[in-house]
Order: C-alpha cells, then structure tokens, then sequence
C-alpha cells in the first residue's frame, strides 16, 4: 500500500509538470527589469539572481516598479518573501493618470500582510475604495501566508471576477467591473521617518503570467469562500443561485414606499444613474414587505456632515400612527465633521444610540461605503466595508439593560419584533444607496 502511494504521488506531481510544461506562461523578469519601472516613491528597485528585491527609504510615499506592459485578462503568479515587520502589495489592473491624484498609483492590489491580521491575497483598492475584499470572513485564507518564508500567490483575472490563492488556499473572490485593464506593480510600502524601518525588503521571484486562451487554464470554480461583488444593482449568478434578490431595482420605487403613505414619494427622493437619492426633504422610506431573518447588503454615500441610517424591524403601522418609524438603526455618519459623531454609539456602524462600533473602516465623505446587516434569529451583526462593528443579541436580560440605557428606555418591547420592514432614513441632509440586495435565511 505504501509503494501504491508513492506511486501515485509521483504520477501525480508528473501530470502537474506537465500541465505546467503545456501551459503559454510569459516570465515577467526574464534576466533584466527592461520591461519594467518605476512609477511614484523613491524607493529602490534592483535584480539580484533572478529575483526582484525592493527596499525601504525614508520619507518616501507608496513606491511602485510597473510593467510597462497593460493587461487585461491573465493568470499570474509569482513567489514572495516580505520582512515580517512590513506590508506590502502587488498591484493589478492598475493606473496612474496625470489628472488623477497627480500620477498615484490606483487600481487592484493583491495583499501581502504578514501582520497578526493576516489578510495576504485579500483584495485592496490603492488611492481609491480602500478595501474590497479583506479575510475577515475567511479564516482558512487567514492561515495560509507562512511568515519568513516564500510565499507562493496566484491571481486569475477573467472578465469582472478576480481570484487569488496563497500557498494554494483560496482567499479572495472579488467580482467588479470598475477596471478591467491595467499594469501590474510591485509595492515597497512607504514608511514616513521610521528608520527603524529603513532598508526593509520584499523580494519578488518566478514572476510569470498567461495572457493567451486563459479561460482553458483558470481554476474549476468551487465557491469555497464568500463572493464579494460590487456590481452595481446587479446580482451575480452565484448570488441568484444561494438566493439573494435585488431589494432595489435601481429603476423605480417598487418595492418601496413613504413611511406616512401607500406609495413612493414623489418629491425629495431622486433615482438618477443607478441611485437612489434623498434631498434632506423627502421623508424616511420602507419596504412594502417585512423581513425577519435575513442577510442585507446596501452600498451608501453620504455627504460631508451627513446622516443618515438603515432602519430594520419598523413593526408600527401607519393607522395608529405609532412604531412607524422605530427601529434599530445601523447608524450612517459622517464623524469626521457632524459634531454627533462625538457619542461613540452614534458613530458610523454602530447600533443607533445602543452599542458602539468596534474600528470602523470608514470610506469617507462622497465615497461609497457598504453596510451590510445579518440577522439569524435574536443574533445580529453589522458590517461597515467587509468589517464587523458590532454584534448583539435580542431578547435578552443584558439586550434589555442596554435599550434602558438608551433613548428608547420608554419604548415596550423596543427591537424584538420577529419581524419587519426595512427603513432608509432620511435625516435632512444628502445621501445617496444602491445596490441593494438582500437573502432571506
């Protein structure tokens, strides 16, 4: 039995050979950096046996060595080694425009952290959205990058979805459509003064792609790990499939309606380019159905000083006019300026006036930012850009001490309705939504 094993190992590690031997990869270095440069930062670049060794300096922004060539879609893998006090990256589909940010590097990056964080291969958006997809939900990818040793990373980017693996562990599945074409960019990470960081390396070997017939090479897709998509107002197949549905249909006001009437307000919302905006005069919306146990994903803008929230178990009715607008509340603020964002439970993420976020990642004024709400049963959770901020549970002793403590002390029963609309609050003054989609647990 043991030879039998041998045996087929070794018949094994043969067919990878030679699928590999079969396969139209391109070696990115090829003996000299000719095909390369370098692009913001002063960080340095040089070519030592093969392998691309780029060190700290002081005072010097985010450092970039780019291809000159752009690709679009392709397989890429290389092997990394990074200090394990540093961070690092490499970017795909990735830019630098003289009218954006004077030239910055922007685009796709694909992780290196060896921190106690630990989200290598997750998925960041340079000088732009910030994080797409980091490990927070992916505990297995979390375990694959082996600090001080090389690292091996795979990327296939194919249309809107963008795929990575470290050490062969699946660790981001990203699906977007904002960048489809770009330079890949080996980051040095810049370090301010610190010098006790200075001459830091991440050192880059093996670096090759496939850029020719790449769908006859892609990974078969086995949805292991948590898709991620930022299609706009759009499901993916996959989503369909596990049964989310558009909560908006980026259109119209179906499906929604005035909180003080039975039909969509006529002024003061304005859908216009795939969003749905409120002016600060139009009144708080609901959905015309309840909801109880449910998975809620709302991308949202606010403007500088706004506020705003997503509201869910509104159980009240109109006709009594009571509870029609009482629910618990995922805060949406701007913290940096509205003064409110002073009380920790008001900041953004947080459970309105009752529990405090736990750091959150905040895009920004005028930049899109995704919440995301899971209840199961008494057990909630929000999530502010892939982050959890907080989580609760409903019904209980400790449940009820924290409502007493709130401003809802005088409200019976307050959030432990089994079940209720979903609110979007308008809270006088600008803020846009989209992409809202939900999945009924």
């Amino acid at each position: 039995m043991k030879n039998l094993l041998l045996i087929i190992t070794a018949l094994t590690l043969l067919g990878a050979s030679c699928k590999t031997e079969n396969e139209p990869w391109i070696d990115l270095i090829n003996g000299s950096l000719d095909s390369w440069e370098q692009v913001n930062g002063s960080a340095g670049y040089k070519l030592v046996d093969g392998a691309i060794v780029g060190t700290t300096v002081i005072a010097s922004p985010n450092s970039f060595l780019c291809t000159k060539e752009h690709f679009s879609d392709f397989i890429l893998e290389f092997d990394v080694l990074v200090d394990s006090v540093m961070n690092s990256g490499v970017q795909i589909r990735s830019n630098s425009f003289p009218d954006f940010l004077n030239g910055r590097v922007h685009g796709y990056q694909v992780e290196l952290d060896p921190s106690e964080r630990a989200w290598t291969a997750g998925i960041y958006d340079e000088s732009s959205r910030m994080w797409l997809y980091p490990l927070d939900r992916n505990p297995a990818g979390q375990k694959a990058f082996v600090n001080n040793e090389w690292n091996h990373i795979r990327v296939e980017a194919i249309g809107n979805s963008i795929r990575t693996w470290c050490n062969g562990i699946p660790c981001a599945d990203l699906v977007d459509d904002m960048t489809l074409s770009g330079f890949i960019g080996l980051q040095v990470h810049g370090i301010g003064r610190d010098s006790t960081m200075l001459g830091k390396e991440v050192i880059w070997k093996n670096i090759r792609i496939i850029t020719e017939d790449v769908a006859e090479y892609v990974t078969p897709y086995e949805p292991v790990i948590p898709q991620n998509s930022y299609l706009v107002n759009k499901l993916t197949e996959l989503e369909v499939e596990n049964g989310w549905k558009l909560l908006w249909d980026g259109e119209t006001g179906t499906g929604w309606r005035s909180i003080t009437g039975d039909a969509f307000p006529e002024a003061g919302w304005v859908i216009e380019n795939g969003e749905l905006c409120i002016d600060g005069k139009g009144g708080s919306i609901v959905t015309t159905e309840k909801y109880s146990n449910f998975e809620l994903i709302i991308d949202f803008k606010y403007s500088e000083g706004g506020n705003s929230g997503i509201k869910y178990f509104i159980d009240g009715d109109i006709e009594s006019g009571t509870g029609y607008n009482l629910g618990c509340e995922y805060q949406i603020l701007d913290g940096r300026i509205n003064p409110e964002g002073m009380i920790p439970s008001h900041t953004i993420g947080a459970l309105y006036d009752i529990v405090e976020p736990i750091t959150p990642r905040d895009n920004g004024a005028n930049m899109w930012n995704r919440a995301r709400i899971v209840i199961n049963g008494n057990s909630v959770e929000h999530w502010l850009n892939n982050q959890m901020t907080v989580k609760y549970e409903r019904g209980t002793d400790e449940w009820r001490e924290m409502v007493v403590n709130s401003k809802y002390k005088g409200v019976e029963g307050f959030g432990e309705a089994e079940s209720g609309r979903i609110l979007l609050q308008d809270h006088s003054t600008v803020v846009s939504f989209r992409s809202i989609k939900i999945k009924e647990l």
